[in-house]
């Protein structure tokens, strides 16, 4: 499927603009899971102030779409109408500060921030070693691991809105909660500032690494997977209430519910973003039949429907 091509009306409505508009432009090969279909436009701005001018001279039904790492994400094999923002270079630097304070873009991997923190001798990040995405994905849905949360260790996040006007957010302004902040849906986040404690370098190394350990153990890594599929509802365990409904192992095309771990669906090769999705909501269904408890989802699904 392809879309109309409408970068030549775009750029003729920002003569300034320095990022980079590509049409049709695949985003299979931008997600973990490798499926789904192209984004009508892929922007990728050049920083901040080019993702602010950007977003202001933007038609208003125009529709915006933000993606990160492509690690929590179902891209629909339809794809992605209107323009689809990934944030690049621009926004991967990351700044040691005093005061055990690390500043960095939302670009970055989160095991890139855990590490830096690490070699700056700051403890209180390195949970993010086990979080398979990057810092914009987590500030939007407050992702933790390994006994941290984005929660415990921000102290503010800068962002633009649909308008292209700059905001800068305090924790409190998130309204976190489990696997979500409660920030207006047209906020693109672009930089954080993350508060961290003094730490021995060596040993928040040797945490990082029994926290890769305990995921190589556990967890199908090496897999084309998109990490937890379902959120944890209040009292359970996500991966042992599939389990008992008998989904370990459980295909649908060539889209599977991991066998090494029940909370995660993988591609084995070939599946499309329906088969995995579908494979999703089988799992949801069976779950809810046997123990009347309702996955909520933990991974994105954006796009149209083959």
């Amino acid at each position: 499927m392809s879309f109309p091509d409408i970068t030549t009306d775009l750029s003729a409505r920002l003569p300034e603009l320095r990022g980079r508009l590509i049409a049709n432009q695949p985003l299979a090969e931008l997600t973990w899971f490798r499926v789904g279909g192209p984004a009508q436009i892929l922007f990728t701005p050049a920083d901040e102030a080019d993702l602010a001018y950007f977003l202001a001279r933007l038609p208003a039904d125009i529709p915006v779409t933000v993606i990160g790492l492509g690690s929590n994400l179902i891209v629909r094999d339809g794809g992605v109408a209107g323009v689809v923002i990934r944030l690049g270079r621009g926004f991967s630097e990351i700044v040691v500060e005093d005061g055990h304070r690390l500043r960095a873009g939302t670009a970055v991997p989160d095991v890139k921030l855990a590490r830096a923190a690490a070699d700056a001798g700051i403890d209180g990040l390195a949970f993010y070693r086990g979080i398979p995405g990057g810092l914009g994905g987590a500030l939007r849905m407050n992702a933790g691991a390994h006994g941290g949360e984005t929660r415990d260790c921000l102290i503010e996040a800068r962002a633009v809105d649909r308008g292209g006007a700059v905001h800068v957010l305090s924790n409190a302004d998130f309204g976190f909660s489990y696997r979500h902040s409660g920030v207006p849906a047209d906020l693109i986040f672009t930089s954080a500032l993350y508060q961290g404690r003094p730490g021995d370098r060596a040993a928040i190394l040797a945490k990082m690494d029994r926290v890769t350990q305990a995921r190589e153990a556990s967890q199908p890594i090496r897999e084309k997977t998109g990490g937890s599929t379902f959120k944890n509802p209040p009292g359970h365990k996500a991966w042992q209430l599939v389990d008992a409904a008998g989904c370990r192992g459980l295909m649908r095309g060539a889209a599977q519910v991991s066998p090494m771990h029940c909370n995660f669906l993988i591609n084995t090769g070939g599946a499309s973003a329906a088969d995995i999705e579908g494979l999703g909501e089988d799992v949801r269904r069976r779950v809810k039949e046997l123990s009347g408890v309702e996955l909520e989802w933990e991974i994105k699904r954006i796009g149209i429907p083959a």
